[in-house]
């Protein structure tokens, strides 16, 4: 499925996997909503998801946007420098 993902149009980058968690902390480029369908994808990765659960400094957070550092609960293996689309 990665055919049709410009690494341009990333709306963020998974800067930390907690794997005893299932959090990744992502740092956004663009907003960021609960509810939306993202697609993470990298070397090893290709995860599509909907938007459950984001915080901000342990805060839970509807949206966010870009320049903020999320944690968002995810329902497999991620890896740092994934990149993150949003899925229409």
């Amino acid at each position: 499925m990665s055919e049709g993902h410009d690494p341009a149009d990333s709306i963020g980058t998974v800067t930390h996997f907690f794997g005893h968690l299932s959090v990744a902390a992502v740092s956004l480029t663009d907003t960021l909503r609960t509810g939306e369908r993202i697609h993470i994808l990298g070397h090893t990765t290709d995860l599509e998801q909907t938007v459950d659960s984001m915080e901000v400094d342990h805060a839970q957070v509807e949206s966010a946007g870009p320049g903020d550092d999320v944690a968002l609960a995810v329902k497999d293996h991620v890896r740092e420098h994934d990149r993150i689309f949003r899925e229409p």
